[in-house]
């Protein structure tokens, strides 16, 4: 690891309480006293106030307002490569479960959720991706490499960069391989023994949305001969499980004439004998033509991108997920499927739930809630912030 210095860190009340609590987050506004004046990815040693004892050890981020990223709780602990191989390898066992089901692609490191705060990985058969969001890891990126590597055994991994570090002075360049040689950017892989590709380079995020595997699956196994609309379907996850479980068609919509063309394809990796059309546009006003022809479906996925990126947004966001739920009732059929998701972190479970709730009742929708979920089991929840993904299945009557 590339060396970098100790800061000793002392909290206001509030921040030293959220920290006992198990919060990986330390606002500017939340630190009382700061030594020395620290760089991206020095060590901050968070002392306790009344005892004086070391509280957690973080990452300092001058350029964010989450100032320091806690990566231990607890107390002290030597920072070393053994520190991040001891926790790869709790992660890689917490996603053994999933290697039983037919599935190589799975996300290894949650961010903040398992001590990695602004860095998220994921496997896509033997391929590797890291996505970083935060300066913070330069000293450290090289060893983690080196044993995620090691632990699963991948040919390659490869780097993604937030929009911010892509337009900063940073040494590391989008799409940089890290270890290995990446002989494709296409990638294949299986969920539940569904194939799939995606490019690792180009596709959003690390190629792929992961965390909805579990609600994948789920719709694929309600799609006997059941006609499905997939909306915001990206590479059409969802309707290519659907009609691998038998659907007679399914429609994926989207803005992004690209990510249709790699859900047309995704379909076609699949044995299946339902029909696959694809919309190109505004999911919105696709929806509300599609309500003006006075179309129905057995089962309506919408799943929408984060409206809520900021505070000021929330607001906003809700008002989109109550004008989503109108629209998808009246595209679904009397007893048919209603599938409403969120990934903003800013809005709650509950909150979305009385923002469907509340447009039902507005409307005289009868429904009944069947199921409420978060992420699969490779995206663990362990602050609030964390469980951004909410799905709600309703049953509409």
């Amino acid at each position: 690891m590339k060396t970098s210095q100790n800061l000793a860190v002392k909290l206001r009340p509030a921040a030293e309480k959220a920290v006992k609590q198990g919060h990986p987050w330390i606002f500017s506004n939340g630190i009382s006293k700061l030594s020395p004046k620290g760089n991206a990815g020095d060590l901050a040693i968070i002392f306790e106030q009344a005892s004086n004892q070391v509280l957690a050890l973080g990452l300092y981020d001058p350029s964010s307002p989450i100032r320091i990223k806690v990566i231990h709780h607890n107390g002290s602990e030597k920072i070393d490569s053994d520190f991040f191989k001891r926790k790869v390898v709790t992660a890689f066992e917490h996603r053994k479960a999933l290697f039983n089901k037919d599935t190589d692609a799975y996300r290894l490191i949650f961010g903040e959720n398992e001590g990695f705060p602004g860095l998220v990985t994921d496997i896509y058969n033997k391929t590797g991706v890291i996505k970083l969001y935060s300066a913070i890891w330069l000293p450290y990126i090289a060893t983690i490499v080196e044993h995620i590597a090691q632990i699963t055994q991948v040919d390659s991994i490869v780097l993604r960069l937030s929009r911010k570090l892509q337009s900063k002075d940073f040494p590391l360049k989008e799409g940089d391989v890290l270890y290995g040689k990446l002989e494709h950017a296409e990638v294949k892989f299986k969920e539940h023994g569904i194939h799939f590709q995606t490019n690792v380079l180009l596709g959003h995020k690390t190629g792929f949305f992961l965390d909805h595997r579990a609600n994948r699956q789920r719709i694929g196994q309600l799609s006997k001969n059941k006609t499905v609309l997939d909306v915001f379907s990206y590479a059409g996850g969802f309707s290519t499980y659907a009609l691998a479980g038998g659907a007679k068609e399914s429609t994926s919509v989207d803005i992004s004439q690209q990510a249709l063309d790699l859900a047309v394809s995704n379909v076609k990796l699949n044995k299946h004998s339902g029909q696959h059309h694809i919309v190109a546009g505004d999911a919105f006003k696709v929806l509300e033509n599609l309500v003006q022809q006075k179309a129905q479906y057995d089962i309506v996925v919408i799943d929408p991108p984060s409206f809520a990126k900021s505070q000021k947004e929330i607001q906003v966001a809700k008002d989109k997920y109550a004008v989503l739920a109108n629209l998808g009732a009246h595209l679904t059929k009397k007893g048919g499927l209603l599938m409403l998701s969120s990934c903003s972190s800013r809005v709650s479970g509950d909150e979305l739930k009385q923002v469907h709730q509340y447009e039902f009742k507005r409307l005289g929708i009868r429904y009944e809630l069947e199921d409420f979920t978060n992420h699969d089991i490779d995206h663990p929840i362990n602050f609030p912030e964390g469980a951004y993904l909410k799905t709600a299945y309703y049953r509409i009557k």
